[in-house]
């Protein structure tokens, strides 16, 4: 009989019985996505991995904890690593040729096709969903516009695809025992786009890498990946706009051109900066600021893991995470930052203006302590309650022998 290990959580107990596989759509860079994924393989070490593609650089490997997936056909396409998002009318089909049938509990980390993965009636799915694929849903038109797609027999062509795509998306759905979200956001459009009711887990967030910062230095700072939803751009415009105020870009993308256009002399472009000079910057600022309508956006929780406020676009995930400051604000609900409610530089502007006349009013210690709500040791505790309760409810005479045998490492 096996010793008790008093520090197994449930799911590293379990997973000494069960067969456990993670499934990821695509595996290209080290994201916000990735990061969950992270975590997840940490609570499941002995999981397989599973994924449509794996081009990550050497240098962003450790998150994939020494794992090597199983990959796709869409691996072997010539051309995948640079033009893989040009693949999607393969994904689907692509997904399905993945052969889980000898797993217990398949868990998909979701934003494009994950959770289409082939599964049986003695196998519990559990799906954390970081979005319903924006582009054939809410996002569909705008995707048509960024991608020149709006006129011609390839914009029909594309439309097709997309119209199959989100037939697919709705079936798929069907295959899934257990929904999470990571925001009330994504639960929404699960619920509107799947009929689906799902769990929110918001999405971990190491605060313990960021230091309290109390002492500001006089410039404001944005950071992300320089493309069109991000609206960065934005950003630039209206600092351009403010030449008293100092801004500091962090990034690099395709947008990179468009936004330098936009920007005034105040506006320093960082470019890619590793992880610690990142936090450097988070902790020094007057404010961070978050332009963009996000699913979730775990970099307002780290500038405010710092003590820093945040000044966002009130859409989103943002009304999430961020405490918009009022005039009646309590203890209670102490404020984190302010909203800018129209997706433009004048709004911006007026945002930042309002800013400055309440930034005394916003207490670095209560904004950090506020951010670590979204620590990782809160995202595992409810991640694994979750996947224990889909595997009783979903799959119960099935998983018997594996609950039990969890239940006597943890007792």
């Amino acid at each position: 009989m096996p010793t008790a290990n008093t520090t197994d959580t449930p799911a590293l107990a379990a997973n000494r019985t069960m067969k456990v596989a993670i499934v990821h759509d695509w595996l290209v860079i080290y994201g916000g996505a990735e990061r969950v994924l992270e975590h997840i393989i940490d609570l499941y070490p002995q999981a397989d991995l599973f994924s449509l593609i794996d081009f990550v650089s050497e240098d962003q490997r450790h998150f994939l904890r020494g794992k090597k997936p199983t990959t796709s056909f869409l691996q072997k396409i010539p051309g995948a690593r640079q033009h893989y998002r040009k693949l999607l009318p393969l994904m689907p089909l692509a997904i399905e040729q993945l052969d889980l049938s000898g797993y217990d509990l398949i868990i998909s980390s979701h934003y494009s096709v994950a959770k289409g993965v082939l599964t049986g009636p003695n196998q519990t799915h559990v799906c954390y969903c970081h979005s319903p694929m924006r582009y054939a849903w809410d996002h569909y038109h705008e995707y048509l516009r960024e991608m020149n797609l709006e006129r011609g027999l390839k914009s029909w062509f594309a439309r097709w695809q997309l119209h199959r795509i989100r037939g697919w998306d709705i079936q798929s759905a069907n295959g899934v025992d257990q929904f999470m979200a990571n925001s009330q956001f994504v639960a929404k459009r699960i619920a509107k786009f799947y009929r689906r009711e799902s769990t929110v887990i918001p999405p971990p967030v190491d605060t313990e890498l960021f230091r309290l910062e109390t002492q500001r230095e006089d410039y404001y700072v944005c950071a992300g990946r320089f493309v069109p939803f991000k609206r960065i751009d934005l950003v630039a415009q209206a600092f351009a706009h403010m030449p008293d105020k100092r801004l500091v870009l962090i990034g690099d993308g395709p947008e990179m051109g468009k936004i330098k256009a936009k920007a005034g002399p105040n506006c320093t472009f960082t470019g890619f900066l590793p992880p610690d000079q990142v936090r450097d910057h988070l902790s020094k600022a007057r404010a961070f600021i978050f332009p963009s309508e996000e699913d979730f956006g775990i970099v307002p929780v780290e500038a405010q893991a710092c003590g820093t406020p945040v000044i966002a676009y009130g859409r989103g995930g943002a009304l999430e995470t961020v405490m918009p400051w009022t005039a009646h604000a309590s203890d209670s609900q102490a404020p984190t930052g302010l909203f800018f409610h129209e997706q433009t530089a004048q709004s911006l502007i007026e945002a930042v203006l309002q800013f400055e006349t309440i930034a005394d009013q916003l207490d670095a210690v209560k904004i950090c302590a506020h951010a670590q709500s979204f620590s990782v040791a809160a995202f595992k505790s409810s991640f694994e309650r979750t996947v224990q309760a889909a595997l009783q409810r979903h799959a119960p005479h099935t998983h018997q022998g594996h609950l039990a045998t969890a239940a006597r490492f943890t007792a």
